[in-house]
């Protein structure tokens, strides 16, 4: 049962099998480089739907922080609900475990809304409508751009590194909100999940629960009650910051279901997905 759990950590599940839903009328921009480590090229694909709406989605390609390219076409299937709203959709990939750990990782997710942010209006997206979203991994990955945001280096000789990379809204699936518990050798996730074998005092610095602030972006989180890998308690207990911090947030507690969605969970889940995106990003 664990090691099945750990497959579906790893993201497995947000693969989606409907690839013949594919619609032309979808402008795809494959392997966009946003910058370059180890003399590799980071990368996004663009999904641009038929009549924009001016706002981008940022999808984290992240499943135990492991970071997998798949055929942008492949992919279309789970970013339509949005792409028929008019949202344009940025699938966006990290430096991946094991060669990579959380800090690297999350350098990376910054410098790609940065990136995004500086060439808005070359992929017809305004620059303060910009979400986040990603599960397990990538609902962390999310997390920690809704709310250790900055408004980048102005010194900085990098461009990029000049803009913010600050998004309007998140929405994360079943988030690891505290990684500190994981960042242990005593822990079975520090030794099933290489990203996370780094120094354990910088574990809080990735906890997005010790970071919530009341300028944090509005966020959804969507969680299963039996969710044995990353217990509901993740979601609880974030949700009670966003409140204390006055942050508009809300918890979508689905009932009977584990570590990823299907059928009509699934369903559900990107339907609300999409709803909150339309009411942070589209009102002014």
């Amino acid at each position: 049962m664990k090691n099945i759990l750990a497959y579906i950590f790893l993201g497995l599940i947000l693969l989606p099998r409907d690839a013949n839903c594919a619609d032309e009328k979808v402008n795809i921009i494959p392997d966009v480089v946003y910058g370059h480590k180890y003399g590799m090229a980071l990368t996004f694909d663009v999904f641009q739907p038929q009549n924009p709406n001016g706002a981008g989605v940022l999808f984290m390609v992240s499943g135990g922080w492991y970071s997998r390219w798949t055929e942008p076409q492949n992919m279309q299937g789970w970013f339509n609900p949005l792409l028929e709203e008019g949202f344009t959709v940025f699938c966006v990939r990290h430096g991946s475990s094991p060669k990579f750990k959380i800090p690297e990782v999350v350098e990376d997710v910054r410098r790609s809304v940065r990136f995004i942010r500086r060439h808005a209006e070359k992929y017809g997206v305004n620059q303060n409508q910009l979400g986040v979203w990603g599960g397990s991994a990538g609902g962390h990955l999310s997390l920690i751009l809704g709310t250790t945001s900055d408004q980048g280096d102005p010194n900085a000789t990098d461009p990029v590194l000049k803009n913010s990379d600050r998004v309007a809204a998140v929405a994360a699936y079943y988030p690891p909100t505290d990684i500190r518990e994981f960042v242990d050798e005593k822990s079975t996730y520090y030794h099933r999940y290489p990203a996370l074998q780094f120094e354990a005092d910088l574990a809080g610095d990735f906890s997005p629960l010790l970071h919530v602030t009341p300028d944090d972006a509005p966020t959804l989180l969507i969680h299963g009650d039996q969710d044995e890998l990353v217990p509901i308690s993740h979601s609880n207990n974030i949700m009670k910051r966003f409140k204390e911090q006055k942050v508009p947030a809300e918890l979508i507690v689905i009932k009977d279901a584990a570590h990823g969605f299907k059928g009509e969970d699934q369903n559900r889940a990107r339907q609300a997905v999409v709803n909150w995106f339309k009411k942070y990003l589209l009102t002014p």
